[in-house]
């Protein structure tokens, strides 16, 4: 039975009898539940980023949502907040969006005050 017959990620033969140590697709599954990011994968099997998310998905993997890149943390951010300072203030004290400057106090463990409350 060839590849093509089979069924999509089915898998019949077991690693230990010798027979199939992985496939290339099973190994590209496995880096990326392992935490591997698509664009490393693509890059280390020669594909392009759409093949290589294409192959996961046809491969039944449920892709994580991209991490959104955060900006460095401006000096005396955290402090400001802390202090008593909005995050609508901070933000445009700082060239930032109100939810960019959130997500950076978030990200640093800052525990935020309720709405409305200095």
């Amino acid at each position: 039975m060839t590849e093509d017959e089979g069924g999509a990620g089915e898998h019949t033969g077991s690693a230990e009898d010798g027979d199939d140590l992985g496939s290339p697709r099973d190994e590209l599954v496995r880096l990326y539940n392992e935490g591997e990011t698509i664009e490393n994968l693509a890059a280390r099997f020669g594909l392009s980023y759409r093949n290589a998310r294409t192959a996961l998905l046809a491969a039944g993997v449920t892709l994580r949502p991209p991490k959104i890149q955060l900006p460095p943390t401006p000096p005396g951010l955290v402090n400001a907040y802390l202090a008593g300072r909005s995050i609508r203030q901070l933000a445009d004290i700082h060239g930032m969006s109100y939810n960019q400057t959130r997500r950076i106090l978030l990200a640093e463990g800052v525990v935020l005050r309720p709405r409305g409350r200095p």
